[in-house]
């Protein structure tokens, strides 16, 4: 199978895109908080490292909540009656969200503290 031209590549990420920002409640969420720090970080004009910080914990709540979409659907697809294996698989995958997204409290605590106080 050969490769789509980068275009094609580019538009299919989009799409992706496009496709999990329409159909997920929790991205959506996820994408409006980093719209918040987008905001924040005009408004108390935060350093270059701090905005850095920022960015890199709020893409990852974003990339983790994809990944963690995918899983989910390809689960579906493979098992869709309820299965505890499917069940489990499942469970660890939004655990990784979660994970990043208590990252990202506390390293925004850690960051906007000093421009609050």
């Amino acid at each position: 199978m050969r490769k789509p031209p980068i275009h094609k590549s580019f538009l299919n990420a989009f799409r992706g895109f496009f496709l999990i920002l329409k159909s997920e409640r929790n991205f959506q969420l996820e994408l409006l908080a980093f719209l918040v720090n987008i905001f924040l970080i005009f408004y108390l004009k935060l350093s270059s490292i701090d905005t850095v910080l920022i960015f890199m914990v709020s893409f990852g709540v974003l990339s983790a909540e994809i990944f963690n979409t995918a899983i989910e659907k390809i689960c579906d697809i493979i098992q869709p009656e309820f299965d505890k294996r499917i069940g489990f698989i499942k469970d660890i995958s939004a655990a990784a969200v979660i994970l990043m997204a208590v990252l990202s409290v506390i390293v925004g605590i850690m960051v906007y503290w000093k421009y609050i106080l």
